[in-house]
């Protein structure tokens, strides 16, 4: 893969760089958010990995930024800052997972390996998954909802496929974090509901029927209302 890598503290770049690398993977390097920024624009990148506090332009702008103009290369956030609301902040810029340091490298690896794994699965074209209005085709990233385009992050969209292809049964929280992250999570955090909540703005808040529905104490179901 073509890796941007925008991290500032230079033992941790080189590590992550070198480990990359020997992974086989491409990376490009910048030490602060104005060069990640420009280079994420100019695009053809598989993932973006990016430190939150970042000289020049803060991780979580570049990342706001960069979604504002490409709505799907996968984005990984790197920060030191491990509660609960720093990591929603991050995902409510863009990110479609964050991991706080200091981290294992092979944990880098699995998030990377989860983010990036429905881009070399996608299932065959035509394969159109509906639901009332609401159309999200595997093969083309597109998601529509009464004949609207909906935006959406990786993580988003790898979401709403799998509530689709279970629609009318009841998903737990387990079931979305082995399936979605596919990677050890705690399952303690409120991760899941934030991201129910952005596809619930996007999706649902502008339309009805209403498509997404919790089942508290059991999970979560797309059906009609």
């Amino acid at each position: 893969m073509k890796i941007l890598l925008v991290e500032d503290e230079p033992k941790v770049a080189a590590f992550l760089h070198q480990g990359l690398s020997e992974q086989h993977h491409h990376v490009d390097l910048a030490a602060d958010g104005l060069l990640g920024l420009r280079l994420a624009r100019q695009g053809g990148y598989d993932l973006l990995i990016l430190d939150t506090l970042l000289p020049g332009l803060s991780g979580l702008e570049v990342c706001r930024q960069v979604r504002a103009q490409n709505t799907g290369v996968p984005i990984l956030m790197l920060t030191a800052l491990g509660e609960t609301d720093d990591k929603i902040r991050g995902l409510d810029a863009g990110a479609d997972d964050y991991l706080v340091k200091p981290f294992a490298f092979q944990e880098l690896l699995a998030r990377i390996r989860a983010l990036t794994r429905r881009r070399h699965d996608a299932p065959p074209a035509g394969s159109v998954l509906q639901l009332a209005d609401l159309t999200l085709d595997p093969a083309s990233k597109m998601v529509h909802r009464a004949g609207q385009p909906i935006q959406l992050t990786a993580r988003e969209f790898a979401l709403l496929e799998y509530l689709l292809r279970n629609q009318n049964r009841v998903v737990s929280r387990v079931d979305i974090l082995e399936q979605v992250w596919d990677t050890s999570f705690d399952t303690g955090s409120n991760v899941i509901d934030v991201y129910i909540n952005f596809l619930r703005k996007k999706l649902d808040k502008d339309f009805t029927p209403k498509l997404i529905h919790t089942l508290v104490g059991m999970g979560y179901v797309m059906k009609e209302e």
